[in-house]
């Protein structure tokens, strides 16, 4: 269980040690439960963690690899390049509901990227002991970037070396450092009567002196190795043992140098483990022992330190866990005693390392044939329930089980079968959570995917890691065919032959729909035995056909293609079958949702101006971007109107995105525009229009500037209802946040008042008018992001209204909107209207 500094499978040593150290380095600064390194992989968009310490790789296998795409604050601190602080489980359940299912209690995280020149190539994480706000955790987030800044560096000297940073490897699992040594030294050996070899591990070798020159070592060595006085009863053991007997309990016994240690030997049940098999042993060293009052002990305790080895237990918890000492101390706790590592064992164990509060749960002993595996019973058993609690420590986790009480009533845990990871597929590289929370998992991923394209995605990054498949391909039913709407891993053209297949073919993707069954196959042999003829690729990895049926109705499949054979256990169908439901639910939901889409986005179009009117003495200029979060459609809306004489400027937002919010913008720019063209003054315009949304009551307020402007005389209303202040750039340069006194929002308050400033914009000066989606920032106040697009529009504002240039004005709200243009995330929408007074002739 702990990882060296010198990487496996051809990964560098330096690499890894520089890994290791910055990650151990992390934990500390941080006074952090557990730190890792991820780096990207070999596999385009994967990241996979490289190094983790203070805690078993076993128990953070569901994240060993991540998609850079996934709503996951390593993924974002990697793909975005910003540090991600999360000071407890609430605000992760509110940013990132995917990762905070996976961790169901009380747990903070600091993701901090390592940047490279331009972009990140790793990212630190630290999870630690949760606090009530961010503000909390600045400092040790300093600390953390400091950490990261040094690893980086390290890792550019390797890299000028010929070092590639890609990491294909296991994590490298290692203890936190400075942790106290394990209450006892343990070394384990193993005895073939048969053949009289001994086999100890170092431990073994260093506690009991075994000579170097006498390998291969024998019974006779041990029982030299003793002192005299206790040599016939090691020897007493060790028959017993040959003999097929159980032997009994530790025997204390002195080294010939007078150190003491405990004996304790294992003999494996030859009706289970088959005959010949080796006898095991343990030695410790009990000079540092302290467990004397522990062994006497009613209930049963032992501990592990936090990389899940056994370093205690006492004898009452080797009877309670029906297993000897000899074969679990010294090792991983799902490994001397494989039933405890169920997979709702493991959530536990994940909660005791890393919050710092007790642990306590019950789980069900299985009949003993059963208990060599993880898995839960496979018929219902009425065995001996335990009742477990663990208390976690800076260095263990001490453990006490206990009968649970007759009166307990003790409920059945859920089905969670061991991780498919490498139970069916030798060497599989998947990171899985358990099946039983699989489909809460991909639920959660789901309800962020608005488009067929987003859902495909999701399933691509969620579906395929968590059953170790290489290919998807999900095909949607348009007019009784199939069309492909997502594949990926299949080579290149391989499924053409299938787009646009009709529901009378007779192909497995077809017929899962048709029928609403599910179809498995072992292998690509299976697979064409069962439609001979079916075009294959070059794989002979098994196959998962799944119909999309939602509602009753036929939506589509999707395909699941594996590398390798692999059989698909009754759990793991009845997971897929009900995954592949949600899936079309998101498929339903999706292409209703781009249907509505499309119509908001011609409703959209319809309200906006198609263009803006022209006048000889000002040159206008709007631009309107949708947020990317939704349908693309909102209530953001600008308009110039002639009003009279003059010229009305305006803009507004309605609460809100989607179809609601775009039809109540298209009553209120028509409201508006019928009193411009009444040419009332702005505070009557705003009043009329409070009004009449107060009336309308959809729910929903809205905010507007509205500027009434005599183009003659550069003269100019200005009357706004909760927007944000207008810009104004004078000829010389100097721009200019106006201080326009204003009322509340549009829709709230029938008695409201809106107050009307007047001032006066000189020949060149440009006025702009905005929503508050182009200067709002997450994290940042709006005061901010007002200040930004002012220094931007004094800059680029130069040539705007000189008269050259022509399309000067448009160029300026090109380039006041670049940014947020070429954004792929605007959480809300933005307009912007622009509005410069031409120098005129004398007259």
């Amino acid at each position: 269980m702990t990882g060296s500094a010198e990487g496996r499978n051809g990964t560098p040593g330096g690499l890894a040690t520089l890994l290791a150290d910055a990650a151990g380095a992390a934990v500390r600064a941080a006074d952090g439960r557990a730190a890792g390194v991820y780096l990207p992989s070999g596999s385009p968009g994967v990241l996979r963690l490289a190094v983790l310490v203070g805690l078993p790789g076993r128990l953070y296998r569901p994240w060993w690899r991540l998609h850079v795409d996934r709503r996951f604050p390593v993924a974002d601190a990697y793909r975005l390049g910003v540090k991600v602080v999360l000071p407890n489980s609430t605000e992760s359940m509110r940013r990132y509901p995917q990762f905070a299912a996976g961790l169901p209690f009380p747990v903070a995280t600091i993701n901090v990227p390592v940047m490279g020149s331009a972009a990140p190539f790793g990212v630190l994480t630290v999870l630690l002991p949760p606090v009530s706000d961010a503000t909390e955790l600045l400092a040790r987030r300093d600390r953390l970037t400091e950490i990261a800044e040094e690893l980086a560096t390290g890792v550019r000297r390797l890299q000028a070396t010929g070092v590639a940073l890609v990491w294909e490897d296991e994590p490298l699992c290692m203890r936190p450092p400075g942790t106290r040594p394990a209450p006892g030294r343990i070394g384990r050996f193993a005895w073939q009567p048969t053949t009289d070899v001994v086999t100890p591990d170092d431990s073994a070798r260093i506690l009991l002196r075994l000579a170097e020159e006498e390998r291969p070592w024998a019974s006779e060595a041990l029982v030299r190795a003793v002192a005299a006085e206790d040599a016939e009863g090691l020897a007493d053991l060790l028959r017993a043992a040959a003999g097929g007997k159980q032997p009994r309990g530790p025997l204390r016994v002195r080294t010939a140098e007078g150190a003491p240690r405990v004996v304790e030997l294992w003999s494996p049940d030859a009706a289970v483990h088959g005959p010949d098999q080796p006898v095991g042993g343990i030695v410790l060293d009990a000079s540092s022992m302290a467990d004397a009052a522990a062994d006497q002990l009613p209930q049963g305790v032992f501990c592990m330190d936090r990389l899940g080895l056994i370093v205690y237990a006492n004898p009452r918890a080797a009877e309670l866990l029906a297993e000897p000492r000899a074969r679990f101390l010294g090792r991983a706790l799902w490994e001397g005693v494989p039933w405890l590592g169920q997979s709702a064992c493991e959530d536990h164990l994940r909660a005791a390392l890393l919050s710092p509060e007790p642990v306590h749960f019950h789980v069900r002993r299985p009949p003993p044939g059963e208990r060599e595996t993880c898995a839960e019973p496979s018929e219902p058993y009425d065995g001996d329930w335990l009742s477990v609690s663990v208390h976690p420590g800076p260095d263990f986790l001490t453990c006490t089980v206990a009968p649970a009480s007759r009166g307990t009533q003790v409920p059945d845990p859920p089905e969670a079968p061991a991780d498919v990871a490498t139970a069916d597929v030798p060497g599989t590289d998947v990171a899985t959570t358990s099946l039983v929370l699989r489909p809460i998992v991909l639920a959660i991923a789901l309800t962020e995917a608005t488009t067929a394209r987003q859902v495909s995605a999701v399933v691509m990054q969620e579906l395929l890691p968590a059953f170790g498949g290489r290919r998807l391909a999900i095909y949607l039913l348009q007019e009784r065919h199939l069309y492909l709407a997502w594949e990926t891993g299949f080579p290149s053209g391989f499924l053409a032959p299938f787009e646009g297949v009709g529901l009378d073919a007779r192909l497995p993707g077809v017929e899962t729909l048709t029928t609403g069954q599910p179809l498995f196959f072992d292998s690509m042999h299976q697979l064409a035995d069962t439609y001979p003829g079916i075009p294959l690729d070059a794989t002979e990895g098994a196959r998962a056909f799944l119909p999309l049926i939602a509602s009753g109705r036929p939506v589509g499949s999707c395909i699941l293609g594996f590398d390798r054979p692999r059989s698909f256990s009754t759990e793991e169908r009845t997971v897929l079958t009900a995954l592949a439901g949600l899936i079309a639910h998101a498929m339903e939901k999706a292409q209703r949702y781009e249907t509505e889409a499309a119509l908001a986005r011609g409703l959209q179009r319809a309200l906006l101006p198609r263009r803006l009117p022209v006048h000889p003495r000002v040159e206008t200029a709007g631009r309107y971007l949708p947020g990317t979060q939704g349908m693309d459609v909102g209530g953001d809306w600008y308009d110039v109107v002639e009003a009279g004489d003059g010229l009305a400027l305006v803009i507004g937002d309605v609460q809100g995105h989607g179809v609601q919010a775009a039809a109540t913008m298209g009553q209120l720019r028509s409201a508006v525009r019928a009193f411009a063209l009444d040419d009332r003054p702005p505070d009557e315009v705003l009043s009329g229009t409070n009004h009449l949304l107060i009336d309308l009551d959809p729910g929903q307020f809205a905010t507007c500037c509205y500027v009434r402007l005599d183009p003659l005389t550069g003269r100019a209303m200005v009357a706004r209802a909760g927007h944000p202040p207008p810009l104004l750039r004078r000829p010389g340069g100097r721009t200019l946040v106006l201080d326009i006194p204003g009322g509340v929002v549009l829709g709230v308050d029938p008695l409201a008042h809106y107050p009307v400033t007047e001032l006066v914009m000189d020949p060149g000066a440009v006025l702009a008018l905005y929503t508050d989606g182009l200067v709002e920032r997450a994290g940042a106040d709006i005061d901010e992001g007002i200040s930004a697009l002012r220094v931007a529009l004094a800059k680029a504002g130069g040539a705007a209204a000189s008269g050259r240039g022509g399309r000067s004005l448009v160029t300026l709200a090109d380039r006041l909107t670049a940014v947020a243009r070429h954004s792929a995330n605007r959480p809300d929408d933005i307009a912007l209207l622009l509005a410069a007074r031409r120098p005129g002739r004398p007259s």
